[in-house]
């Protein structure tokens, strides 16, 4: 009995699990499938209710006993129909209690009865609900032969076990209320006990293998509905007294079958509306944060209203702001400026515009403004712009307008610029010393330097802001350190001489460069067949002393006008009058430089 009822039990959860895995890959996994998709279940259901048809197919023999002193053996039928029946209550998504009742009727003879309590479990996925159930209760069954007269075995009542699966199929357009049940497949296990022998004693186990198909109605939910939830805003967040303000609400998981009503209140406030939205005047209001709350309900039951609730402040009126600006920002005397001034009411209150200036006159109304400079001295003019609202807040901007001084002749400008006359300023051999640093410029490059003191005076009232760079050069004798010294005594000499003859200071830019940037003995001769003081035969006599003319030509301070970028003619002085001291190529010449410094 118990190896029949083990191996009962090992086969029917083999076929469970066929149910179970089997058909959810083949209908609910195949993409090649037919069948429409079936909706997926908002919620399980929390009964079901099962109708539909059985197929049985028993297996078993009874044998008994005869009275004469033989033996009667016999066979249930092997194929028995019916009608199924079960009420299924769930716990939870996946487990509930199951009542089942099944009649396979005897027109064939044998009929079979069942009515069974369980557990069953189920596993909802997208449209598919596979499930097993596992059950246990009593079976009325008919002997082999029971319908002669008289029956060989009659009908009796025995225990009966039920465990198995199936497949159950959501019905689209339904609402989730309607599925097909695919199959059910089943293994039975039922006992029969006909009494004692002869006759009509002996008993049956029979293993019965059943199938069934059918419909099921799907009541209620497992899982309640999420309960009414609410939430508010108010726009705009921040107002002036007088501004409008809408409050709106927005529900959620509200039951589309039932009608929400809203109400709205505040605190010292009146809010109009009985709808999702409601207005709230602010005129009466003081400055100050106002809170408003809102309430949703479908009905009385928990979970059924909410609340929420939303805030917005009434805010103090504040004074305009103003920008102002001028277009051009700088004119010549006697043009005119635009004047634009820019208000903002954070209110939007109307607003009026005046104007005043430093210099000049000013004409307009609204926004915008005419300064004319007719009359005006040359120089910054300030323009004062001023605002107010109807409530006598008020605000003040300023801008400016340069006005430009009268320009320089153009002609004069130009004449005075080409008559710089700016040459080079050339030294002898290693002056000035150190030892006298205050000599060593010969009367002829004094005479240079005194042409350009006289003419840079003049450009100067025309441009003041003009100013000279002197630059300062050596030959190649000597070493870095030392010549880097001497080009800074020879810059210096010149920079001395021209603020002693009253050139500002700060008009003279010096940099001494050594012998760090010298001309090149090509660069020289170049130099020397352009010089046009020079005769064909002297320019020959020249190119036969380059070498001794290189030496001189790189004893020399540059003058640069820094303001056009002119810098000094660098042709060497060949018919000055001390031009044998400028070119000598040793330094034993100091006596004579003194002497003609004296004179």
């Amino acid at each position: 009995m118990n190896s029949r009822l083990m191996n009962l039990i090992t086969r029917t959860m083999l076929v469970a699990c066929v149910a179970v895995f089997g058909t959810t890959a083949l209908f609910g996994q195949s993409s090649n499938s037919t069948m429409p998709a079936a909706p997926t279940p908002q919620n399980p259901s929390r009964v079901d209710i099962f109708t539909g048809y059985s197929y049985l197919a028993p297996h078993a023999t009874v044998t008994t006993n005869l009275s004469s002193g033989g033996t009667y053996t016999d066979r249930l039928s092997s194929i028995n129909e019916g009608a199924i029946g079960s009420v299924a209550y769930y716990f939870n998504r996946y487990l509930g209690g199951q009542i089942e009742y099944e009649n396979s009727p005897d027109g064939r003879n044998d009929g079979i009865s069942t009515i069974q309590a369980g557990i069953i479990g189920r596993y909802p996925v997208s449209g598919m609900t596979p499930f097993v159930h596992a059950l246990a209760g009593a079976a009325r069954v008919g002997g082999p032969n029971a319908n002669p007269h008289p029956p060989v075995h009659p009908y009796t009542w025995g225990p009966a076990l039920t465990v198995g699966g199936g497949l159950d199929y959501g019905l689209p357009f339904f609402h989730h209320h309607l599925s097909l049940r695919l199959f059910q497949a089943d293994y039975e296990y039922l006992h029969a006990d006909y009494g004692p022998a002869p006759d009509i004693g002996g008993r049956v186990n029979s293993d019965t293998a059943r199938l069934s198909t059918g419909l099921v109605w799907h009541l209620g939910s497992v899982v309640p509905p999420p309960p009414v939830a609410y939430s508010c805003s108010a726009s705009p967040e921040t107002v002036y007294p007088g501004g409008m303000v809408t409050v709106s609400g927005a529900a959620s998981n509200l039951n589309p079958k039932k009608t929400a009503k809203y109400s709205w209140m505040g605190q010292g406030l009146t809010v109009n509306g009985s709808d999702s939205t409601a207005k709230i005047d602010t005129s009466d209001l003081q400055p100050g944060s106002y809170k408003v709350m809102g309430h949703v309900t479908e009905g009385n039951k928990a979970g059924e209203s909410a609340d929420c609730t939303t805030a917005f402040t009434v805010k103090q009126f504040e004074p305009p702001t103003l920008s102002c600006t001028s277009s051009p920002m700088t004119v010549k005397p006697g043009e005119s400026s635009t004047i634009t001034a820019t208000g903002v009411s954070p209110q939007d209150r109307p607003l009026t515009y005046t104007y005043s200036s430093s210099a000049g006159s000013i004409s307009g109304a609204g926004d915008s403004a005419t300064l004319s400079t007719t009359g005006a001295p040359s120089g910054t003019i300030t323009v004062t712009c001023m605002v107010q609202d109807d409530k006598g807040q008020t605000a003040t901007s300023t801008t400016t307008v340069d006005v430009e001084a009268p320009p320089a002749p153009p002609a004069r400008e130009i004449q005075l610029e080409h008559s710089l006359s700016l040459h080079s300023v050339f030294f002898p051999t290693d002056q000035p010393t150190p030892r006298y640093p205050e000599r060593g410029l010969v009367s002829s490059q004094r005479g240079t330097l005194a042409t350009l003191v006289a003419n840079f005076k003049s450009y100067l009232q025309y441009k003041p802001d003009a100013s000279l760079t002197l630059t300062g050069h050596a030959d190649i004798r000597g070493s870095a350190a030392y010549n880097k010294a001497l080009t800074e005594r020879r810059v210096q000499i010149v920079k001395d001489y021209l603020t002693d003859h009253g050139i500002p200071a700060s008009a003279i830019d010096t940099e001494a460069l050594g012998n760090s940037q010298q001309l090149s003995k090509m660069q020289v001769k170049e130099l020397v067949d352009q010089n046009p003081d020079l005769t064909s035969s002297e320019k020959a006599k020249m190119d036969r002393n380059l070498t001794k003319i290189y030496l001189a030509q790189n004893r020399r301070v540059d003058i640069t006008l820094n303001n056009t970028g002119q810098k000094s003619v660098k042709l060497y002085p060949f018919n000055a009058a001390d031009l044998q001291t400028l070119m000598s190529e040793k330094a034993a010449v100091r006596k004579r430089i003194v002497k003609e410094k004296k004179q």
